[in-house]
């Protein structure tokens, strides 16, 4: 598979990971979360994400993939959720950043994110301070912000992050003309999230989560119809957001094998043409006032 690179941190991401909050399913059986994970390296993709928020998550990964865990990125996301601390501490960052170490069965995270910390937090510096300590002892590879909006501003003004992950998607293009460009010239690396906005050209009906209501508001002033031929809106979001010039991997979150192998082949594709991309900006950048990037 082909690799990029993850900004100039030196490391080669592949342009598919895998976002793991899907294993804390129930109807996820244990089997079935170790076969999911050891195939997605098996397909050669080398960078899996996870956070404290995605409750088995973290433990699962740990448990099936600590025998592999010189052959991927981790990645994964603190801040919050350790019993008897404030969340958005600089005490609750460290034991975060220890308690994800323990549950993944290792010694060394490579990507730790602040996930959606607030900006007033992130101003204070009390929970950048903390992370980077962690990455003084080793336990930390990067310094990473997850998040968008004035706060990946301040990341990236900042100074202080190696990497973000952020949203990019075809209803989500407020990052691809300023942010994206100054990521790139920092050489920080950039890990998109929610690169299939929710799939909600597959909706009936407005979905009652804030960002996906977002997505479906901005789909239907978009004004895109169905696609020709056997291309879905799925696989031209996927390629759209995987092959932007700046993003090193996008990852997708799914319990389902097939669906991940279909993404895959989706992306292994290459770039769309250049005129669908011409469409999709256009449609957006004609319907955006007002529009802004996402929580």
């Amino acid at each position: 598979m082909r690799m990029n690179d993850f900004g100039a941190t030196g490391w080669k991401v592949t342009p598919l990971g895998f976002g793991a909050m899907h294993l804390n399913d129930d109807r996820v059986t244990e089997a079935e979360a170790g076969h999911l994970l050891n195939t997605v390296l098996d397909l050669g993709v080398n960078l899996i994400d996870t956070a404290r928020g995605y409750g088995l998550s973290e433990e699962r990964i740990g448990r099936h993939l600590a025998h592999r865990r010189q052959e991927f990125l981790l990645s994964t996301k603190v801040g919050y959720g350790i019993p008897g601390m404030p969340d958005w501490t600089g005490p609750c960052i460290k034991a975060g950043v220890e308690a994800a170490l323990a549950r993944l069965r290792c010694e060394r995270l490579d990507i730790v994110h602040l996930h959606s910390c607030p900006l007033a937090v992130l101003e204070r510096g009390e929970v950048i301070d903390a992370l980077e300590a962690c990455a003084r002892t080793g336990t930390v590879g990067l310094v990473a912000y997850s998040g968008d909006n004035a706060e990946l501003d301040f990341a990236l003004s900042s100074g202080r992050f190696s990497s973000v992950q952020t949203s990019i998607s075809l209803c989500d293009q407020v990052n691809l003309d300023q942010r994206l460009p100054a990521l790139q010239a920092l050489g920080m690396g950039v890990i998109a999230k929610r690169p299939l906005a929710g799939a909600i050209w597959d909706r009936s009906q407005r979905p009652e989560t804030h960002a996906e209501g977002q997505y479906w508001d901005r789909w239907r002033a978009m004004g895109l119809g169905p696609l020709p031929g056997a291309h879905s809106w799925n696989e031209t979001a996927l390629r759209f957001t995987a092959h932007w010039p700046g993003v090193a991997s996008s990852i997708v979150g799914t319990r389902s094998l097939a669906h991940f192998k279909q993404n895959l082949a989706w992306v292994e594709m290459g770039p769309l043409p250049n005129d669908q991309v011409d469409l999709l900006r256009t449609a957006f950048q004609q319907r955006a006032r007002g529009w802004s990037g996402m929580i």
